[in-house]
């Protein structure tokens, strides 16, 4: 990853040696800090006697034994962000085919990055903005809509940080519409059951709810009928009643 400028290695696989680690490369210097200053990828088919690249890493990459070196910028919004790696102890011809997944890898982070780009963003907007007492009608359908889309979100998100810094935001849109006096309502509801919940809110049938989270019709009905419990409600609509004043709901 890029920080201060320059690119912290900070994961490394198959390496038989520990020189690549924590090994931090200069904009400008080596293969990978040509790859950030020209925004495009970089390869040494022989690193060792590679021209137009500074060397200044020569110790800890020809100490791995590296012949063939390959650098991927990882671009979000034209800015560089990252870089990725590929490297091989013989030296051998890259083609378009081998060079394909590392493609697609620095698409894969590039996307992720924009998506915490994002979070943050909304996070830093949610944490500004004063706390409201009461929204009007459509800001708050808007909300719920925003919340039940981000919940969808949510559940496809591997990086445990992304995941945390979501539910943080989530948590956040749910308390939005409630004043403090309306959170007066304590119950514990597992992940799925909150998702089900939110899409309830939103006037969806079971089969709609089904589709829009990837489940079966009977667990979307199983899911309702433990958070309903959970609630002490008798109906779906009193059950987002009651979610929403716990604050579990926006």
């Amino acid at each position: 990853m890029l920080r201060d400028g320059a690119v912290h290695v900070s994961a490394v696989a198959g390496a038989r040696t520990r020189h690549l680690d924590a090994l931090v490369v200069e904009s400008g210097r080596g293969l990978g800090g040509r790859a950030v200053l020209e925004t495009r990828p970089r390869l040494a088919l022989d690193y060792r006697t590679a021209k137009g690249i500074t060397h200044d890493y020569d110790r800890m990459v020809l100490g791995e034994g590296i012949a063939t070196l390959f650098a991927v910028p990882v671009i979000v919004s034209g800015t560089p962000r990252a870089v990725l790696y590929c490297g091989s102890w013989g030296q051998a011809p890259l083609a378009e085919p081998a060079a394909r997944p590392a493609f697609a890898i620095a698409d894969d982070v590039a996307a992720e990055l924009r998506v915490r780009d994002e979070v943050e963003r909304r996070l830093a907007r949610v944490h500004a903005a004063p706390r409201a007492t009461a929204l009007p009608a459509a800001a708050q359908e808007q909300l719920r809509e925003a919340y039940a889309h981000l919940r969808r979100i949510t559940a496809g998100v591997q990086d445990a940080t992304l995941r945390q810094r979501l539910n943080e935001l989530e948590k956040r849109l749910a308390t939005m519409a409630a004043s403090a006096s309306e959170i007066d309502v304590e119950a514990a509801l597992s992940p799925r059951e909150t998702d089900v919940l939110a899409c309830a809110a939103l006037g969806s049938t079971n089969a709609e709810i089904a589709v829009a989270l990837g489940l079966k019709e009977t667990t979307v009905k199983s899911y309702l009928s433990s958070a309903m419990a959970k609630l002490d409600a008798t109906t779906r609509h009193s059950a987002v009643a009651k979610a929403r004043r716990a604050g579990i709901l926006p």
